[in-house]
């Protein structure tokens, strides 16, 4: 059996196994479809089909395509999930993980050793930036750089903003014109840069 994939082949086994993860159920070939900007159904439907060769999912009852157990578990890894944290004003943030979910995180380019985690969004100051309330906000612990969307500790509060510089001092800035900037004046500490976002929010 001929395992390698296509560049598109391997984007579209990388969606199945996010969305998966995110909503408990492989997504319609309408979906991919859409995901994707295919001009039909049937290009996502050549696609699943070359992976069903290959070994990497199979048809399951009526249209569904879903990615075979092993498939899911060498991909998925556990990402807890802390709190809720604010996108809006700030907020003590809680420090025990709330739930796990499972994440590829190839999607994301990191690797298997990266510090991933994940908290619940609440609000509405990010939804510019396609983050609303409801959603898990992925980040991850690293050097943030202006620009990033971050998890931060400003003044003893947690809050996830775009982090901007002005006049070389930092600030945390909404994607939402009806919340001004926030400009810590003791302390700021990036807990996390967002890498990517679960969509369980309401659009």
């Amino acid at each position: 059996m001929n395992t390698s994939l296509t560049d598109r082949q391997q984007e579209v086994l990388n969606f199945l196994h996010t969305f998966q993860a995110a909503h408990g159920h492989p997504p319609a070939t309408r979906e991919i479809q859409r995901h994707f900007g295919f001009a039909s159904q049937n290009a996502a439907m050549s696609h699943l089909r070359a992976l069903a060769r290959k070994g990497m999912v199979e048809q399951l009852g009526g249209r569904a395509w879903a990615l075979k157990a092993a498939e899911v578990q060498t991909y998925l890894f556990a990402v807890p999930v802390f709190g809720t944290i604010p996108a809006g004003l700030p907020a003590a943030n809680e420090q025990l993980a709330a739930e796990e979910i499972q994440v590829d995180l190839t999607v994301f380019g990191l690797p298997r050793t990266a510090e991933v985690f994940g908290l619940h969004v609440r609000g509405d100051s990010m939804v510019n930036a396609h983050i609303v309330d409801g959603d898990v906000a992925l980040l991850q612990r690293k050097p943030p750089r202006p620009g990033n969307i971050v998890a931060a500790l400003i003044d003893g509060e947690t809050t996830l903003k775009r982090l901007v510089l002005e006049r070389k001092r930092p600030v945390l800035r909404a994607e939402n014109p009806c919340y001004k900037d926030l400009i810590p004046t003791e302390r700021l500490e990036i807990q996390g840069v967002c890498i990517g976002v679960i969509g369980r929010g309401k659009r």
